[in-house]
């Protein structure tokens, strides 16, 4: 398991260790919230639920399991809309991975580009969200696959501090931010 500072929280930050569905969901919900709090939504899922299982989540009742989005505090600002992503995406991985999230990665050995593909095949996860969890697969996870650094572009540079990927402890999550903020800075000039 790698030593995960995601969430600022050890349980939260333990649940996206070892449970590869919680860091997928994890990284879905990472948009318009903290980054923080978007890796620490799975946890309160999984408090909410008893546990996170795709297979579970994908079962449910829209509206039971949109009910557990929005008890508080709420998963994600934007409940509806993103209960309504993260279902998908769990039927996504019961229907194309036998409902074991880390296939996507491990199933026939595939190299990094073949990776990033099943990534951005999944809901809710177009190009630079793909190449993040793949650059946080590679960085704190130990992810073998062949070429992985030049599939996850920049994000799979050494020594950066961009993304999600790169947060290992309280002043990596500074300098990330610091990042985000610089280029949020440069998009409005």
């Amino acid at each position: 398991m790698a030593d995960l500072h995601l969430a600022g929280e050890p349980a939260a930050d333990e649940l996206l260790g070892t449970n590869p569905f919680a860091l997928l969901t994890g990284m879905l919900l990472d948009q318009q919230i903290p980054m923080e709090a978007a890796f620490s939504g799975p946890a309160k899922l999984a408090e909410r639920l008893g546990g996170l299982d795709p297979q579970r989540v994908a079962d449910m009742d829209p509206e039971e399991f949109l009910e557990a989005f929005r008890q508080k505090p709420a998963v994600h600002r934007f409940p509806k809309s993103m209960a309504g992503r993260v279902q998908d995406l769990a039927r996504a991985i019961v229907h194309d991975y036998d409902g074991d999230t880390s296939r996507i990665w491990t199933t026939g050995d595939p190299d990094g580009a073949e990776v990033l593909t099943r990534l951005k095949a999944l809901p809710g996860f177009g190009e630079q969200k793909a190449k993040i969890f793949l650059a946080l697969l590679g960085k704190q996870f130990g992810l073998q696959a062949a070429g992985w650094r030049e599939a996850a572009g920049d994000y799979g540079r050494e020594g950066v501090t961009m993304s999600i990927a790169d947060v290992r402890d309280s002043d990596s999550l500074l300098a990330v931010r610091a990042y985000k903020q610089e280029q949020k800075a440069k998009k409005k000039q």
